[in-house]
């Protein structure tokens, strides 16, 4: 992978995964600026993800998610983070590739579950009778999308901190 600042570091995986702590601690380390989609979305619609979802569903979500990962994308030399479901989208896929190297954040349905089991910010995992059943679900069905990566990441037991610096390792060409 190329010099961090030549171009966009952009972090996408299934929610839980890390991808917004990991991302401010890159972002930092390689001084670059923070991208996050679901920030953009928030501060241009002026509410929340959740209740975007609620007020007008998913499809209308994703239109906008789509119009933030375009904004984003033209920007350069930043860390992008994108919701879980962003690169499901092949144009987002493709946008996000055109200008940065794409590092999927991976953990197990176990892990995930329990980083978001009590998040009420969730909202496709909002009245599940069984979450864990919905993030193994929902990962298996995105999985082949998020191994279109230029690298994929284990965040399992491992702090922000430790995930940040082994991408770092990975955009100088090696492993840390």
């Amino acid at each position: 992978m190329p010099t961090p600042g030549a171009e966009n570091v952009v972090l996408v995986g299934f929610m839980g995964t890390g991808k917004s702590s990991v991302g401010r601690i890159l972002a930092r380390r390689l001084r670059l600026r923070l991208i996050d989609v679901d920030d953009l979305i928030e501060r241009t619609e002026g509410r929340r993800i959740s209740e975007i979802f609620a007020a007008d569903g998913e499809p209308h979500f994703r239109r906008l998610e789509k119009e933030a990962i375009r904004r984003a994308s033209a920007e350069k030399g930043a860390v992008i983070t994108t919701g879980g479901g962003a690169v499901v989208d092949p144009e987002n896929l493709g946008a996000l590739r055109a200008t940065g190297r794409i590092i999927s954040l991976q953990a197990t349905p176990e892990t995930v579950y329990q980083r978001v089991r009590s998040s009420k910010h969730r909202p496709l995992l909002a009245n599940k009778p069984d979450l864990l059943e919905e993030v193994r679900r929902l990962m298996a069905a995105r999985a082949p999308y998020y191994q279109q990566a230029d690298a994929q990441v284990r965040t399992d037991g491992r702090t922000p901190l430790q995930v940040a610096r082994e991408i770092e390792g990975l955009l100088r060409g090696g492993r840390r």
